[in-house]
């Protein structure tokens, strides 16, 4: 099979092709796992993570990609809750230990055995890849393979953000940076609380045009005050300058909840400027987003074909997913970014 790989971490602005183009075996699936014949692969700002040394160190060599959508070819001989031709999606939970508290109370985000698809196991920027059944999720009809396949990450972990912000209707909601996960958080709150007003706060004019679109009452840049404080914030940049910057923008008892596996370094001193009495008093919270449960997988696709939400998607050929890689470096982003694999 075609499978694109990271051999080495590497920084982007030093090298633009950080991943090679091969062929490997096709994968089989062992008794519990699935053989998906790839149709599609989402591109996430955890892959330049993982690229460039910001999560753990992944896998070497591991074909990335975590928000995959393909069809079951094969499986194995304990596999009972899918057949040959299903279509089934793929997100960054690829197993867990299955054992401990957090996995028996459904938190196995949380598990010390998680490991991540594309990262700790072979992902989707290939033309087949092997799945444990129980991390494949059946993709509703209401979306292509393409529709679907940012719903799987960048939907997911929306999803899990918007429920740990504690959010009422009416209240307040902020939204820093614009992008794939963001874009869908507002699809997500304006359907759950119809009477809240969304505030986003984006670097890019292009951002803040976007989100106007979508029905955001304000958008301007990171440093712009909207006038209003908010109960809560959802930060779904790479970087540490939105996250002080919202804490001023919180009402008291607000919550900001950070939804990035890693915060770029470059810019860490600026975190060195978090004020107590200006950003932390008056019981104000920041909260982490840590992976996604398999619960919120399903839970998501359901409320997304529920709703619809549709994202705004621009589409690559395989071979071009370094582009694409670089495109989200440099901030060229409208929507989510998709590899089309299989047509």
């Amino acid at each position: 099979m075609r499978a694109l790989i990271l051999e080495s971490l590497t920084d982007l602005t030093r090298n633009q092709e950080p991943l090679v183009m091969t062929t490997l075996a096709d994968p089989l699936p062992g008794p519990r796992d699935i053989l998906l014949k790839v149709a599609a692969c989402g591109v996430c700002h955890t892959e330049l993570d993982e690229i460039e040394g910001r999560t753990p160190p992944p896998r070497l060599p591991v074909v990335p990609g975590h928000q995959v959508v393909g069809e079951v070819v094969s499986m194995g001989e304990l596999v009972t809750d899918c057949k040959v031709g299903d279509r089934l999606g793929v997100a960054w939970i690829y197993s867990s230990c299955g054992k401990c508290d957090y996995c028996r109370e459904g938190y196995e985000n949380l598990c010390s055995q998680f490991k991540a698809t594309g990262r700790d196991a072979d992902g989707g920027y290939a033309e087949f890849m092997t799945v444990p059944a129980e991390s494949a999720f059946h993709i509703p009809l209401t979306f292509t393979d393409v529709e679907a396949a940012p719903l799987l990450c960048a939907g997911a972990i929306g999803y899990r953000s918007l429920k740990l912000t504690g959010l009422k209707d009416g209240q307040g909601l902020g939204l820093t940076g614009f992008g794939a996960s963001a874009h869908l958080v507002m699809k997500m709150a304006t359907h759950r609380y119809p009477n809240t007003k969304i505030f986003v706060f984006a670097r890019s004019e292009k951002e803040q045009e976007f989100a106007k679109e979508l029905g955001a009452v304000w958008a301007g840049g990171t440093e712009d005050s909207p006038g209003d404080k908010l109960d809560a914030i959802i930060d779904t940049t790479p970087a540490w300058k939105p996250v002080v910057e919202a804490m001023k923008n919180l009402k008291p008892g607000g919550r900001l909840v950070i939804n990035a596996i890693r915060k770029e370094d470059q810019d860490k001193e600026i975190l060195l400027r978090l004020d107590y009495p200006e950003h932390l008093w008056m019981e104000k919270e920041i909260k982490s987003v840590a992976n996604v449960a398999r619960s919120d997988v399903r839970e998501f696709l359901q409320l997304a074909a529920e709703i619809p939400i549709k994202p705004e998607v621009q589409e690559y050929p395989l071979e071009d997913a370094n582009t694409a890689l670089l495109e989200l470096k440099n901030r060229k982003i409208r929507g989510a970014k998709v590899l089309r694999i299989y047509p």
